[in-house]
């Protein structure tokens, strides 16, 4: 499932191609929604939630959208073939330079603009939130803070803690804090772990690339994430994956075995 930085981005890129502009064409093919017709609304601009994504139009309306584990927006000109097969197109919004094209979308919702909360007033705050000051920490590092024997690894993804860490980051910011997944939130400051997680999004969120170790060379860019089997860029040691999280929660983590003591699976 993309990250917060990769919806974030998302997000911005539509904004800015598509925002102030009224669309030619709006087609919605999903089940739901497919006589919905957004043509001749404008644009008024494009939001991200953590990891959901608001498109609000003129007349009090929005659309929701989730990438989940396969979906994507991608952005083409006029005429521009398409990189995804056309069975996979949930949504088409045009304006006269652009098309925006949602690719397995599977969760696809209009609804008033003004009841966006019903879809996100479950999130914790939102790492990546425009604004996010003290008050936002500290709500953070609250939520992280009030159940101390909650494995890490499973309180880093919850985004009822707070909103846009997935997969990824939680494998990084347990290495970076040199803890095991496993280990209690007890085992660290959680106003630490807050600020480094909101800090290695912000160091990605305006670019396609995500890095957590300062490199962009090919397979220098994480610390132990996906690197299972290969050398700890730190110790030598050989990185190890084991399953984190129950049924459908359940989540590869990566850890490095001599710089992040602690449980293991």
């Amino acid at each position: 499932m993309p990250e917060g930085d990769t919806v974030f981005l998302a997000g911005r890129r539509l904004d800015e191609a598509l925002s102030g502009r009224v669309l030619l064409r709006g087609e919605l093919r999903h089940p739901r929604w497919a006589t919905a017709d957004l043509a001749g609304r404008e644009v008024l601009g494009v939001r991200s939630v953590g990891k959901h994504l608001f498109t609000r139009f003129s007349g009090d309306l929005s659309l929701h959208s989730h990438f989940r584990m396969d979906g994507a927006w991608h952005l083409y000109r006029p005429g521009e073939k398409w990189r995804r097969p056309g069975h996979q197109v949930r949504a088409v919004l045009e304006v006269p330079d652009r098309v925006v094209v949602g690719f397995s979308l599977h969760d696809l919702e209009l609804l008033p603009t003004g009841e966006e909360h019903r879809l996100v007033g479950h999130l914790g705050p939102d790492l990546l939130g425009e604004g996010w000051g003290d008050a936002d920490e500290a709500e953070a590092v609250r939520r992280l803070a009030a159940d101390p024997e909650r494995e890490l690894g499973v309180a880093l993804l919850d985004q009822r803690v707070f909103a846009g860490v997935g997969n990824l980051y939680k494998a990084e910011v347990c290495f970076l804090l040199k803890v095991s997944p496993w280990s209690p939130v007890s085992a660290v400051d959680p106003a630490e772990a807050v600020r480094l997680s909101r800090r290695l999004l912000l160091a990605n969120a305006w670019r396609p690339e995500q890095s957590t170790t300062g490199s962009l060379a090919r397979g220098r860019q994480h610390w132990v994430f996906e690197r299972a089997g290969k050398p700890c860029f730190r110790c030598g040691t050989r990185v190890r994956v084991g399953g984190q999280g129950e049924g459908v929660h359940e989540r590869p983590a990566y850890w490095c075995p001599r710089c992040q003591p602690g449980p293991i699976a």
